[in-house]
């Protein structure tokens, strides 16, 4: 089974449309969602409304739980006085923005979404999460210490794991083996459609292969594959400049940061 993994699209519609159209070439049999529809740009009713149209399954990101509830908390993490400031700028247009039908879709969107698989002797758990199965802001980081992501992973029941948030995507192979049984468990970044950080800025996303072989006890059973395409950064850039958002997202936007 081939699966598209895509999050973080942040109100980037431009973003979003080329998204579809790449993945359109994957041929892929599932498609899912994991979060953070809005915030950034000026065009959340769109971006949430493209999902919508397509009965994409989707989870809540943290700015989605904070829209859908007319919060002005996104929380999310920003490390200075000035990023806390623009913050601010981006919660309240998008709360200015988002219509009452479409806040509603935010707020009952669930946390989680987990596949069972059971297609040889052992079981195969999927969790698709946006931050972590214990926080929706949480932050993994591909530097987190091997020990505690496996703690993470083993508590939420997850074999394979896939999350976005951070916007800097990653495959991690963690070996939980024991004594007398191979398993290997998989963290899986997804990066982002909209906000890429990783220094590339086009957008990301992933397609998680899943073959008929698959189990716990073969880490070449699971496979992952890295999708970046290109889409009009400057229709992007510049509506965040037309908007009352900060220009510094528009720079964002052209260095991947």
């Amino acid at each position: 089974m081939k699966i598209a993994l895509f999050s973080d699209i942040h109100s980037n519609l431009p973003a979003l449309e080329a998204f579809f159209k790449d993945v359109e070439k994957q041929d892929v049999d599932a498609m899912y969602c994991l979060g953070d529809l809005v915030g950034y740009n000026i065009w959340p009713n769109e971006v949430i409304e493209e999902i919508k149209k397509r009965n994409i399954p989707t989870i809540a990101g943290n700015y989605d739980f904070g829209i859908g509830r007319s919060s002005d908390d996104c929380g999310c993490a920003y490390k200075t006085d000035e990023e806390k400031a623009n913050g601010a700028v981006s919660i309240s247009l998008t709360n200015e923005l988002v219509n009452d039908k479409n806040r509603k879709y935010l707020r009952t969107l669930p946390a989680h979404i987990k596949l069972e698989f059971q297609l040889n002797d052992d079981q195969l758990n999927v969790l698709f999460v946006h931050g972590s199965p214990r926080r929706i802001n949480e932050y993994l980081f591909e530097d987190r210490a091997e020990k505690s992501m496996l703690r993470i992973m083993e508590q939420a029941d997850a074999d394979v794991m896939c999350f976005g948030h951070t916007h800097k995507p990653y495959h991690r192979i963690l070996d939980a083996s024991t004594e007398d049984e191979a398993h290997f468990k998989h963290a899986i970044n997804i990066g982002s459609v909209g906000k890429p950080k990783d220094s590339d800025n086009r957008g990301g996303y992933v397609l998680l292969n899943i073959n008929e072989d698959a189990s716990i006890k073969n880490k070449d059973t699971i496979s992952v594959e890295f999708i970046r395409f290109d889409y009009d950064i400057e229709k992007a850039a510049k509506a965040v400049e037309e908007s009352s958002l900060p220009n510094a997202y528009a720079d964002n936007l052209r260095n991947g940061e």
